[in-house]
């Protein structure tokens, strides 16, 4: 599966339209990271707790909207985004969304 954030794909046409997918997740941070990466913040500097757990949700939101994808009948996904917000003030949820199309070559 082809997944670009562009609209088109160099030497290819979208011959089908088949609608938005997406992946979404949602994620929290245990009660041993949440204290680890509130000492991290004292002293300032990347929190690598919350940097892992963002870039694993990330990719499984990209592996749920491929998934989606993958349904539809779609071999790629064009103008694929994030989308990020906080539930509360432990949990994250992670978007990751664009159109599913069928994409064919254009002839040389």
């Amino acid at each position: 599966m082809l997944v670009v954030t562009s609209e088109t794909v160099a030497g290819h046409r979208v011959s089908q339209t088949l609608g938005q997918c997406f992946g979404v997740v949602v994620r929290s941070r245990g009660i041993g990271g949440n204290i680890m990466a509130g000492l991290r913040s004292i002293v300032g500097g990347e929190i690598t707790e919350y940097t892992q757990m963002l870039e694993e949700a990330r990719r499984h939101a990209v592996d749920r909207m491929v998934q989606n994808a993958t349904l539809m009948g779609a071999n790629a996904i064009i103008m694929m985004r994030f989308d990020s917000s906080e539930i509360g003030q432990t949990m994250s949820e992670i978007v990751a969304y664009g159109t599913a199309v069928v994409l064919a070559p254009v002839p040389a």
